[in-house]
């Protein structure tokens, strides 16, 4: 059984892959977006959305961009922990993200062991933020 399920948005396939790897071999479950259209389609397809634990999603991307991305995930599953990855850090643009409720905001490139301790972290505490709502 996997631990978890992880979304990836990230215009750059080679992130994609690097970090679907490391959370494969970690036993994550990994769906990914190269933009966040395809992002935002991968977790909303047709009448019963796509159930994620976390969402790993960059910020410079073509069509929808991350800023775009992450406010739609936040808006629509609330409960779901978004990580932001980039490689152009920003402070403004850092405290915007916090604001919206990003779990973290972390800097490309990032080591297999950080990437994982985040994102095991994440999904905790989805598991937990779910658990406070079973009825």
């Amino acid at each position: 059984m996997p631990r978890g399920r992880v979304l990836i948005v990230d215009d750059q396939p080679e992130v994609r892959q690097s970090l679907a790897l490391i959370l494969r071999r970690a036993g994550y479950e990994v769906v990914d977006g190269e933009d966040g259209e395809t992002g935002i389609q991968a977790i909303r397809s047709g009448d019963n959305p796509l159930m994620v634990d976390v969402i790993i999603c960059d910020v410079l991307m073509p069509r929808i961009n991350g800023m775009e991305a992450v406010k739609y995930f936040r808006s629509q599953f609330p409960s779901v922990p978004v990580i932001v990855l980039t490689g152009h850090p920003e402070v403004e643009r850092a405290a915007w993200f916090y604001e919206l409720g990003v779990s973290d905001y972390l800097l490309k490139p990032i080591s297999p062991d950080v990437l994982l301790g985040v994102v095991d972290n994440a999904v905790e505490n989805h598991e937990l933020f779910k658990d406070q709502f079973v009825v």
